[in-house]
């Protein structure tokens, strides 16, 4: 309840937001009339419209995106015909096209508030709005959509983001009673009226060219005079211990865990108890392993053919540096027990859009030497049938198809070797009792949580934070930024990119991340261009190249290439591990930069 709550605040904080002004024109070219007939119709056609368009986006699709984009070219013909209409009254009656009559109409009745045909009109512009209403995506949206995209559209999904739109529509419908009253005296006193009317019909038709231009989602959110995150941000500390009951949307890193988890679980709650000698409780019956677009190193496999088996089922992602450095214990798993009943089974649950293409995900399966079986989950199906929220996440299942245990993040390597242990005994196997031993390198190798004080931190704006060059980020276009000083954990670009939802492209060769750390080891998760062709980069840390600190992935010198979507470790300090400049210039364009982590 409190998340349908904050996201009803949420919603209603928009109005202090720069991306509500292109659809105030719409909201206020009533003003004056009855509010119940003409605006509470138009704004609950907005925010039902709004929360339907919206679900279907995260649920995502080209067919969603494809419908909404002509849903969008019509609402925007629509609404441009009912500014002409509001500009000149009499255009209806001149042109008999159908649309620019309706436009007439829409007009003519909203102005007769007293007419039943009123509130239909005010309910199709209502809808018309929704169709074109993009809201900046604070924490409180963003928090819902990447929920949905992860969870899948449901109900629960589609009645938060209604609420979200209902609050919106509370704080314009505040505005715009207040409004009406003003307008409505000074159409009394001075006989503005039509002047009024052509005033906003002028208004409407710059607010649908701001919209076809893009302005609503580019402009009008670099420009913005009141952003409301910080108050939302504000509202999602303060409650977060309730979110945690309730959502279970977008991912964070918890450092200390080594896990990859979602956002509004809440890391400060006790792990589960290390296994013990006996006693393993019975948590439920494994649910199906039904849903993946396609299974590597095996035909699909189900619960019921599993029976038998002991199964540990791996939940990652090929470029969460948790679970990089879990697979080399899997693997070694995965060898050992293999003859005595083990089967263990990874379910690849992707995070960034690249890591939805198969054949990276086969590339990275073969890159890796994972040689069990591996579900693609690209439509998180077992991923919300076992109710996962963490990357990387283990579920023990014993002969009967009960899950026995789980463990979330790294760590705990023997406690969970020893659980497969029992489950074998308790199916009549044996064998050795040793823990495996692992010595794992590059980006694999166990990490210096002690020296981490630099948290994962995301390069496209969606869930960026910490980002200081001079301006702020420009969203969605080409624009050239400079560099920053840098307080720790601030990072700043310079150079020609374009910064989207998840990522940042170099439009130029010459451009460079700086990011200010604190770690032993620091990754950066990087793709070449549309092209695919190689891109030079070279590192630097605190102005000099690396030497003997320098990654797996780069030399001494501090030379080396992005070849491929997956994540790139940059730099491994030998020596006492302090606050250090980081520094990555790329030589050639077409660099897409993700995600730093740390290790």
């Amino acid at each position: 309840m409190i998340l349908f709550l904050l996201a009803f605040i949420g919603g209603a904080l928009t109005i202090a937001s720069p991306c509500i002004l292109p659809v105030l024109p719409f909201v206020f070219a009533g003003a004056g009339q009855s509010f119940w007939r003409r605006g509470f119709p138009m704004l609950l056609g907005m925010a039902a419209t709004f929360a339907l368009v919206a679900t279907l986006a995260a649920f995502g699709g080209g067919w969603a995106a494809h419908a909404n984009s002509i849903g969008r070219a019509l609402a925007l013909t629509l609404l441009a015909l009912f500014g002409l209409a509001l500009l000149w009254p009499g255009l209806a009656e001149r042109l008999s096209a159908p649309l620019v009559a309706l436009g007439g109409r829409l007009s003519q009745r909203a102005d007769a508030g007293g007419e039943t045909g009123g509130m239909g009109s005010a309910l199709l512009l209502g809808v018309a709005t929704g169709l074109l209403w993009a809201p900046c995506a604070g924490p409180i949206l963003g928090i819902i959509l990447t929920g949905a995209a992860l969870q899948g559209a449901t109900v629960g999904t589609t009645l938060l983001l209604l609420a979200y739109g209902l609050g919106a529509a509370t704080s314009l419908a505040l505005a715009l009673l207040v409004g009406g009253r003003v307008f409505a005296a000074m159409k009394r006193s001075l006989g503005v009226g039509e002047w009024a009317r052509r005033g906003f019909g002028a208004l409407v038709l710059l607010a649908v060219a701001a919209i076809a231009l893009g302005a609503d989602t580019g402009l009008l959110t670099r420009l913005s005079l009141a952003s409301t995150s910080h108050w939302e941000e504000g509202l999602l500390k303060k409650f977060g211990p309730s979110l945690g009951r309730e959502d279970k949307s977008s991912v964070v890193m918890a450092t200390g865990d080594g896990a990859m988890m979602m956002k509004g679980g809440d890391a400060s709650q006790p792990r589960p108890e290390p296994a013990r000698a006996s006693g393993l409780p019975v948590e439920g019956l494994a649910p199906p392993l039904t849903g993946a677009v396609e299974w590597v190193n095996s035909p699909p496999l189900s619960t019921a053919a599993l029976k038998g088996k002991v199964v540990l089922v791996d939940f990652w992602t090929y470029s969460c540096i948790n679970c990089l450095r879990t697979l080399p214990y899997v693997r070694a798993w995965a060898e050992k027990y293999r003859d005595q009943g083990l089967v263990v089974i990874g379910v690849h649950a992707p995070e960034f859009a690249f890591e939805k293409d198969v054949a990276n995900v086969k590339r990275a399966v073969a890159d890796l030497q994972i040689s069990y079986p591996v579900a693609i989950d690209n439509n998180y199906a077992i991923w919300r049938a076992f109710n996962n929220h963490y990357w990387p996440a283990h579920y023990f299942i014993d002969a009967q198809g009960r899950v026995r245990h789980h463990h979330f993040g790294e760590g705990q390597y023997d406690e969970s070797e020893h659980v497969i242990q029992q489950l074998l005994a308790e199916a009549g196997a044996s064998g050795p009792a040793a823990p495996v031993k692992v010595d794992a390198a590059g980006a694999q190798a166990a990490p210096d949580f002690a020296e981490v004080r630099s948290p994962e931190t995301y390069i496209g704006y969606a869930r960026a934070a910490n980002f200081a060059s001079p301006g702020g980020a420009a969203p969605d276009e080409p624009h050239v930024y400079a560099k920053a000083p840098l307080r720790l954990n601030e990072w700043s670009l310079a150079g020609d990119w374009t910064v989207g939802e998840e990522r940042a492209d170099l439009n130029a060769a010459g451009g460079a991340i700086a990011f200010r750390f604190h770690a032993r080891d620091l990754h950066l998760v990087l793709g070449p261009g549309e092209d695919g062709k190689p891109v030079r980069f070279r590192v630097r840390i605190d102005g000099a190249a690396p030497g003997a600190n320098h990654g797996a992935d780069v030399d001494a010198e501090g030379e080396g290439s992005v070849v491929g979507e997956r994540l790139y470790q940059l730099v491994r300090q030998t020596g006492a591990v302090g606050d250090r400049l980081f520094e990555i210039e790329f030589l050639d364009p077409g660099a897409r930069a993700y995600a730093f982590t740390f290790g």
